[in-house]
């Protein structure tokens, strides 16, 4: 990766500088990962795309899973909702269902994606629901201080796995590929200008957008570092000027390649249809469920418990 690309590039933010603070989590709440973690990238990458299409914050529901990409959910200023491991692409669903005006953004890191919650990747995949999947690979569990995920590469050492890991991993993206999505990228945290070009293709996607973001992790990971990454990460289009994302064999034949790892739009289906366009039975431009849920007084059920 050239160098250069580390560098953001700040000019078009200016006119969007006010959509951008307004993601700003408040002065006397710090920003805090481990020194040097791809979260911040992560987390300013995904304001400036927000900004950059003038999406404000009113328009976004945020859905965390646990782990230190979940903590980022009190660190952006929005509506935020801190969910269960494993569970945050159920939630993020659910949202669009009930409010699907809405702008919904999930994330969560490999264990919580890859491990115990693969079984909703799938059928979020299979479902095609309109949302936006930030999957932070780091390849460890980090929160949990640097314990194996399904994606940690074999022979890597860990805290729970001192002599070094003896099972191969998962390529996630392989997984994807099989499900038939519509939406697949792969952007890395050391590139601050990727990800946020990344993130706005995939906020103009129609369907369930899946973005694998390459991170680091500088306090268990000592494996695919920052600098690891620039040094084995490349644009698509540097070697393959004719890629085409429609193909589905090209994209799989591209994630099989392990070294480099190849960042941009690896896979795209204009064709299909989303999750609320095939729901034949109702009509999606009424009110959605937020609008027609009406508020409802309990104060005579609250009394009736109090009493008793």
């Amino acid at each position: 990766m050239p160098k250069k690309s580390t560098n953001p590039n700040l000019k078009p933010l200016i006119a969007q500088q006010e959509i951008y603070e307004s993601y700003t989590i408040r002065d006397d709440n710090i920003n805090w990962w481990c020194g040097g973690c791809g979260n911040y990238a992560i987390q300013n990458a995904l304001k400036r795309a927000l900004a950059l299409e003038n999406i404000s914050r009113q328009e976004v529901m945020f859905c965390y899973d646990v782990g230190c990409s979940g903590n980022g959910s009190d660190k952006i200023e929005g509506y935020t909702i801190h969910g269960l491991h494993g569970r945050v692409l159920p939630l993020a669903a659910g949202h669009k269902i009930a409010n699907h005006h809405m702008h919904v953004i999930a994330e969560a890191g490999d264990g919580a994606t890859f491990s115990e919650g693969v079984a909703h990747v799938v059928h979020a995949i299979r479902n095609d629901y309109p949302i936006l999947f930030l999957h932070h690979d780091n390849q460890n569990y980090a929160l949990t201080t640097g314990q194996p995920s399904s994606l940690t590469p074999k022979g890597c050492k860990m805290n729970a796995a001192p002599e070094g890991l003896q099972v191969e991993p998962l390529n996630p993206l392989e997984v994807v590929l099989s499900l038939k999505p519509s939406f697949v990228a792969r952007t890395c945290s050391a590139d601050l200008d990727h990800m946020t070009e990344t993130i706005r293709t995939a906020l103009n996607h129609t369907g369930f957008a899946f973005v694998e973001i390459l991170q680091a992790c500088p306090t268990y990971n000592k494996f695919t570092t920052h600098e690891w990454f620039l040094e084995h990460v490349k644009p698509i289009e540097s070697d393959f000027p004719d890629y085409d994302p429609s193909d589905i064999w090209q994209a799989r034949k591209l994630v099989e390649i392990a070294d480099p790892l190849y960042l941009g739009q690896i896979y795209l289906d204009k064709t299909r249809k989303n999750f609320l366009e095939t729901v034949e039975h109702k009509d999606w431009k009424d009110p959605s469920l937020t609008e027609t849920v009406k508020p409802v007084d309990v104060s005579n059920v609250l009394k009736t418990f109090q009493n008793n």
